[in-house]
């Protein structure tokens, strides 16, 4: 087999996994905070896991020194039985859509497809969020692209969640001292990421 039909045969089997789950997936979403629920007119339509690092710089602040955040790093994957796949990868990155503004970014493993997204609501609510855990997130697109093979997986995403945090939050330590300025902190973190795209008229 070519590598060409290796990679066709992936796209294709990464596609199918996708839908099955999507398909299993609650439109609904999951149990959040009030203020993290999406708007009304909009599903899931995908449910990733991910583990990375969120990334801190010690940079000069008001009272001295502070850790500043400067973005995530992580693996977004998809479980369900039999299947078990990364399907994307997030970063920081410039959205060509606000004239280069930094962004959390998803991008698809299959075909290269994005996502921006901007946060629009944050809860440290201790009957959801876990102690030493960064904020649960609710995020709206504000940008996408459509990737190497046009098939855009990531560009119906409309609204994201960022839930189930565990870790990743800025250190205690490290960054107390002047000459301690450019010291990066990579500070591992697990997440659940649901994504959600505008409901089907019927």
């Amino acid at each position: 087999m070519t590598h060409h039909s290796l990679f066709a045969s992936f796209v294709v089997a990464a596609g199918l996994a996708l839908q099955s789950i999507a398909a299993s997936a609650q439109d609904k979403g999951p149990d959040v905070p009030a203020n993290l629920v999406a708007p009304a007119g909009h599903v899931v339509f995908l449910e990733t896991q991910a583990s990375g690092t969120q990334n801190y710089i010690c940079m000069p602040a008001p009272a001295g020194v502070a850790w500043k955040f400067l973005g995530p790093q992580a693996t977004v994957f998809v479980s369900a039985p039999k299947f078990h796949q990364q399907i994307a990868t997030h970063f920081l990155s410039a959205n060509p859509m606000e004239q280069g503004t930094p962004r959390a970014t998803w991008q698809s493993s299959s075909d290269s497809s994005a996502v921006w997204a901007r946060a629009i609501q944050t809860s440290t609510d201790p009957n959801y969020v876990a102690a030493g855990a960064i904020p649960w997130l609710l995020l709206e697109a504000v940008g996408d692209a459509e990737g190497s093979i046009g098939s855009g997986v990531m560009t119906r995403t409309t609204y994201i969640q960022r839930v189930n945090t565990v870790g990743g939050i800025a250190p205690a330590a490290g960054c107390t001292q002047p000459s301690q300025v450019g010291t990066v902190a990579l500070v591992p973190y697990t997440t659940d990421y649901i994504f959600y795209r505008a409901r089907r008229q019927s």
